[in-house]
């Protein structure tokens, strides 16, 4: 049986992967954080799996990682962990650095050590293009990151290639575009877009407001992509891959449809700061722009071209942008509707 950890498997992406691995037969582990408090409501479903594991470990922290790999042994090793927010990435910029970078690289330095036979794949990110040079971006588009999340993840995507050039170890960076889902965290425009349009449906909620209406973005379906972060460590050599659909949507584009599913049409009036959303049916503002939401260096366009994990992997997104947004609205109106049930109920 192969055993995987998983770093970040609280998260999105770790939840829906640990899912995926456990069908496919392995040993799952999974690194969480000593904390005060839990936050596990996206794997609760998995705790009583009899191949689903938790172990306590930090990525600032080279011995607690290296107590989790020598008791596990894994085949193979998931880095989905980081600090993961643009914007807080600003607030916080030498955690960032530390955890996000340097974190990657107190992996890498225990694989080597310890066993240079372990797959390992890092989450590496389409915010590496941040001022792009070109559109799409593929795996050669020159890199020119936008923030300190971007600058970070920049140091973790060149500490893997150089360490699988140096000492032979089998390490990807999986440069995926944005994907959500209903377990995307409540702080990402996705998820506060949809979740507010469901409790404005239901009056729970006045409007919502939001930074740049026109950034476009690739979204795609988190449970698609980590069906390719497997691909990955399934191939004969290490190499580098592009996950995106190849579709740009704007945020407004985003916000119109998560509406349209409640019956809510919008109508936008005004440029700039000033510019809102307006139901058409009531003459109700719903819909704001605030600067407090720009980010200091904006991204403005992002759309990736995935030729290679399709062609080398056989990996093709499934879902497109607006069933990504109905699955999240489906979802979150149940969740709000009914909040007294269990909400983790909302994360399957």
């Amino acid at each position: 049986m192969k055993r995987a950890l998983i770093t970040g498997v609280t998260g999105q992406d770790g939840s829906y992967l640990a899912e995926f691995l456990l069908q496919k037969g392995y040993r799952v582990h999974g690194l969480v954080r000593r904390s005060s408090s839990l936050n596990r409501e996206r794997i609760g479903h998995l705790i009583s799996d009899r191949n689903f594991f938790l172990h306590e470990g930090d990525l600032g922290d080279s011995m607690s990682l290296k107590r989790v790999i020598e008791e596990t042994r894994p085949n193979e090793i998931y880095n989905l962990a980081a600090m993961s927010h643009v914007k807080v990435s600003f607030e916080v910029p030498e955690y960032t650095a530390d955890i996000d970078g340097i974190g990657v690289l107190r992996i890498l330095d225990i694989i080597r050590s310890f066993d240079p036979k372990i797959r390992f794949y890092q989450a590496s990110t389409s915010e590496l293009f941040g001022k792009i040079k070109e559109t799409p971006q593929n795996e050669m588009t020159p890199f020119h990151p936008r923030s300190p999340y971007g600058v970070a993840k920049l140091y973790a995507y060149w500490i893997v290639v150089n360490y699988r050039e140096a000492y032979g170890i089998y390490a990807c960076n999986g440069i995926l575009f944005n994907h959500e889902s209903p377990r995307r965290g409540e702080t990402f425009v996705s998820r506060k877009i949809t979740l507010a349009a469901s409790r404005i449906s239901l009056g729970l909620q006045e409007k919502l407001i939001v930074g740049n209406l026109d950034a476009k973005r690739d979204w795609g379906f988190a449970e698609d992509f980590v069906e390719g972060m497997w691909m990955m460590l399934q191939q004969e050599s290490p190499d580098d891959f592009v996950l995106a659909t190849g579709v740009t949507t704007t945020v407004r584009e985003f916000i119109e449809w998560a509406f349209n599913y409640v019956d809510i049409p919008l109508v936008w009036e005004g440029e700039g700061v000033q510019e809102k959303g307006i139901n058409s049916k009531t003459g109700k503002v719903l819909i704001e722009v605030s600067p407090q939401f720009f980010r200091p260096a904006e991204v403005d366009l992002l759309i990736g071209d995935a030729e290679k994990a399709h062609r080398k992997l056989g990996w093709k997104s499934k879902t497109t942008v607006k069933q990504l947004v109905e699955l999240m609205m489906k979802s979150d109106l149940a969740a709000v509707s009914a909040p007294q049930r269990d909400f983790a109920m909302a994360y399957r």
